[in-house]
């Protein structure tokens, strides 16, 4: 019986994608399914692959016709998934070797746990040589569902685990945006787990400067709607007004910090994603709830609602200028 599916989403990572998958065929558990989502790349990330496939019967290759961004890739590879329990690996990072033997014995040994987190190691390099430090806030033995759910809303503990197949049935993964809505499924099953415990298995991080998330591109912009996509949900739940106004304000710093993204690299942008990217800011500007903002944000230079979206920008202008003169902006 196969006891987790691990499920990696491929994109031109041909640099990367065989220490992932070393990492992964080295597993001190063997009864694993590897699941590969070659989500279009144009290097040689699907061929190396394939070798791998060749030489490991546990690995299952699904080659899709058109990039369709990480979430919707990841949904693909869950219609195929046969574990008892789901997790996922980037194609640029790794696991230790007993990384998913560790949180079998964590679910094994705890009935009513639904989701175990693995430590994270935040690193630059490669498994033989790298450097780096474990994230904080990953001393702690078991939370309720509703705990690490609250606590993962401003990302207080991360949100690298393995979860029951039946959370990842019940919540696939967001796939509203090209990226970063997929963060919003983390959320859910957090939320919907009895018991969230963290195991000694360790998932490596790999910090790449050319990653989604990192390099100059107007999918920066799409975490404003990603933000949006989790409000929904979180009406969709009935979670507490007190939630909602707390991740209100979490998605208006998301809202400045994108705003930061606009000044410090609008002029790398061309014109359509300036555009994109600047109409976005100001739609979500005018549908957070500005009311139930904190007084601290509210009165504080750089974070001000404003009254008007002309004082908005002016006031960001200001302060981003500021604080590029005193080499704060980075």
């Amino acid at each position: 019986m196969i006891k987790i599916s691990i499920i990696v989403a491929v994109f031109n990572d041909e640099k990367h994608i065989a220490e992932c998958l070393d990492s992964l065929v080295e597993q001190t558990l063997h009864d694993i399914q590897i699941i590969c989502i070659d989500d279009c790349s144009t290097d040689n990330s699907l061929s190396i692959v394939k070798q791998y496939a060749a030489r490991d019967k546990r690995i299952e290759v699904i080659c899709l016709e058109a990039n369709q961004g990480q979430a919707k890739a990841r949904n693909i590879g869950l219609k195929i998934a046969k574990g008892q329990y789901i997790t996922f690996l980037d194609s640029d990072d790794w696991f230790s070797k007993d990384a998913l033997e560790k949180a079998l014995d964590t679910f094994e040994q705890n009935p009513l746990t639904d989701s175990v987190l693995l430590k994270l190691m935040l690193c630059t390099g490669n498994s033989q040589e790298y450097t780096g430090e474990m994230f904080k806030n990953q001393d702690f033995e078991m939370y309720s569902g509703k705990e690490a759910f609250e606590l993962c809303l401003d990302w207080s503990i991360h949100g690298v685990y393995v979860a029951r197949k039946d959370l990842f049935d019940k919540y696939p993964y967001d796939d509203t945006c090209h990226a970063y809505s997929d963060d919003n499924t983390t959320r859910a099953h957090y939320l919907h787990s009895r018991e969230v415990r963290i195991c000694d298995g360790i998932y490596f991080y790999r910090y790449n400067p050319t990653s989604t998330t990192n390099k100059v591109s107007a999918r920066r912009f799409l975490q404003l709607r990603a933000d949006e996509s989790m409000k929904r949900l979180l009406y969709q739940w009935n979670i507490s007004e007190n939630i909602i106004k707390r991740f209100e304000n979490i998605r208006w710093l998301h809202m400045i910090d994108v705003y930061k993204f606009y000044y410090l690299h609008a002029k790398d942008l061309n014109k359509n994603d300036r555009k994109f990217g600047l109409d976005e800011i100001h739609r979500t500007w005018q549908l957070i709830d500005h009311k139930i903002l904190t007084h601290t944000t509210r009165r504080k230079f750089g974070f001000m609602t404003m009254p008007c979206w002309t004082l908005f920008r002016i006031q960001e202008w200001v302060y981003f200028s500021l604080r590029q003169i005193l080499g704060r902006n980075g």
